[in-house]
């Protein structure tokens, strides 16, 4: 892999404060944590077009709650083309942690989103926005 240097003037408080950042998060360079930063970005930008995505949603409800494991199947049955794979963990007696991953248009996971978060009964819904990696360097 062939790599580009580049200058960047930055204010000295605001490399102060990314400094500080990226040793809390070890990353070994300030070169390797730019480049996540740009790559963050652009999926963020795969987000906003109409390509294909990948991503994952994290369920958390409570599995006594009448009616929901089987609203919640109807509604991941309906969506089975965007729907890659599911993980049911049990937390505790009660609470259920479910992790979906998805691949699709935006839309269409933003839909299954919608459709999941007007469910009765769940108590956390969260898009983790992830990428193919098609178009990705």
């Amino acid at each position: 892999m062939a790599l580009t240097r580049f200058s960047v003037s930055l204010d000295k408080d605001l490399v102060r404060q990314f400094d500080a950042r990226i040793r809390a998060d070890r990353c070994p360079t300030r070169s390797k944590a730019v480049g996540d930063l740009i790559r963050s970005a652009l999926v963020q930008t795969e987000w906003h077009a109409s390509e294909e995505v990948a991503g994952a949603l994290v369920l958390v409800y409570d599995h006594h709650k009448r009616d929901l494991v089987k609203k919640l199947t109807e509604v991941q049955h309906d969506q089975h083309t965007a729907i890659i794979s599911t993980q049911h963990i049990h937390l505790d007696h009660d609470n259920c942690l479910e992790i979906v991953a998805v691949r699709g248009t935006p839309d269409i996971i933003a839909a299954l989103v919608q459709r999941l978060k007007a469910l009765k009964g769940l108590k956390h819904v969260a898009l983790a926005a992830g990428t193919t990696g098609r178009r990705l360097a």
